[in-house]
């Protein structure tokens, strides 16, 4: 068996539903399950509409109702299909009115609320497929395993998902049933939906894969795959033919949002292959993410970076040859809920990066206490992402491409998991850098 994903833009409308049906029927030898998000913007729309209602009072779903309605008329699906689209959206009317009512829109009921977009767009999916011949049933992810805990909109997956999910939907296969499955949402063990946050249609599919045992799982995006730089940065960017998970997931940490880490997470456990493909471009061979690659492979796979960052270097005489200074620290970062990027130390400082958009004035005046603090805004994370065995060769070229081109190097790191090097420039300097890199490093 397969698993194949595709996210909102590809089941945007009925043309694009149409599209993906027709890639899915090519693959049908292999017994593929079918993850989808919602279409398109629903999401959105849905978030509008829980707004309106708390804040104004307002109960509206004509956007929603009216796309799903036009796209069943569209796909010229039969009439007994209308019902059960009608009941879903009588459903999300009544949520609304209670949330209009009571004024108050919890984590638990927000995610009960965005639930309606894949649950609608998995019912028309599926009975487009039995209208042209293709055997399929509608799944609600818990109805084939899918069990979270109550951290509602960034749930995590139990334990027994992972003997659950076969049990579901193997007997599905081999009745020779396209299961097409809501990706992103669960259950808890009370029955309460929970969506599985950033990253979480990948996750489904991917647990789907792994649980099963699938020969791949494919992840349907706008992309040829991962490329080897941001193609809006480089115009010469091209796919990368294959990468290790660990290349993958610092990829994505670091700007390339194709995969997020988390829903690699499965398939790192069990070494199930994820395959990356364009459904806008089926005949391009997409990004394979695997355990491990040939060790002739290139060195370097892609160039990568992430703008907007905060740079803050903390410096004490107090660290030197002291134990509990670092964990004195970090402890302060943990009582401010601040999340740490990168990290570099010596014997009386330690520098870190910070995503732009936290505020941390409260969190310096704590730290100036045991240190000296300095902040610096307006910086980027350049990474370089391959076979880091050469980093030697790889910071000696990148330091000299940075010196012929006037830009500083401001901190560097070397990730434990030896397939990253990142440094700090300048926010204004990073196009720039990354160009010089994939130019010198990558040929284009």
């Amino acid at each position: 068996m397969i698993v194949m994903k595709f996210g909102g833009s590809s089941v945007a409308d009925a043309q694009r539903i149409r599209h993906v049906i027709g890639i899915v029927e090519t693959y049908l030898k292999h017994k593929p399950v079918l993850v989808l998000s919602a279409m398109g913007d629903t999401t959105d729309y849905l978030l509008e509409a829980g707004n309106e209602a708390l804040h104004k009072g307002l109960v509206s779903i004509e956007k929603i109702e009216k796309h799903h309605l036009e796209t069943m008329k569209k796909l010229k699906l039969p009439a007994a299909v209308r019902t059960d689209i009608v009941s879903l959206l009588d459903e999300l009317r009544q949520l609304l009115s209670g949330i209009s009512l009571i004024r108050e829109l919890t984590p638990r009921t927000r995610d009960y609320l965005v639930s309606f977009g894949e649950r609608l767009s998995v019912r028309l999916a599926a009975a487009y497929c039995n209208a042209i011949g293709i055997k399929a049933i509608a799944c609600d992810a818990w109805d084939v395993g899918f069990i979270s805990d109550s951290n509602f909109t960034s749930a995590e997956l139990l334990k027994e998902s992972w003997d659950l999910i076969p049990q579901k939907i193997t007997p599905l296969l081999k009745d020779g049933v396209l299961p097409i499955v809501t990706g992103f949402i669960a259950k808890d063990s009370s029955g309460n939906i929970a969506t599985l946050g950033r990253g979480g249609s990948d996750l489904s599919a991917t647990m789907i894969g792994a649980a099963c045992k699938a020969r791949e799982v494919q992840v349907w995006k706008d992309v040829d795959g991962i490329l080897t730089a941001d193609p809006r940065v480089v115009a010469k960017a091209r796919p990368v033919e294959a990468v290790s998970y660990e290349e993958a997931a610092e990829l994505a940490y670091f700007g390339a949002q194709v995969l997020h880490p988390r829903a690699m997470q499965p398939c790192i456990t069990t070494g199930t292959p994820v395959l990356v493909k364009n459904s806008y471009n089926t005949d391009a061979p997409g990004t394979r993410i695997v355990a491990s690659l040939d060790k002739k492979s290139t060195t370097v796979r892609a160039i990568t970076s992430r703008r907007d960052v905060t740079l803050v270097d903390i410096v004490s005489s107090r660290m030197l040859g002291q134990y509990g200074f670092l964990a004195e620290v970090f402890s302060c970062f943990a009582r401010h809920k601040i999340s740490v990027d990168m990290v570099a130390t010596s014997e009386v400082s330690v520098s870190l990066t910070l995503d732009a958009a936290q505020d941390i004035s409260t969190l310096k005046k704590e730290l100036s206490r045991i240190a000296s603090v300095d902040v610096k805004t307006g910086k980027a994370i350049v990474t370089i992402v391959g076979n880091v065995k050469r980093s030697s060769e790889i910071l000696a070229r990148a330091f000299e491409l940075c010196q012929l081109i006037g830009v500083t190097v401001q901190m560097v790191s070397q990730g434990a998991s030896k397939v990253n090097i990142s440094f700090i420039v300048n926010d204004c300097e990073a196009v720039e850098v990354v160009r010089a890199l994939h130019l010198d490093l990558l040929g284009g």
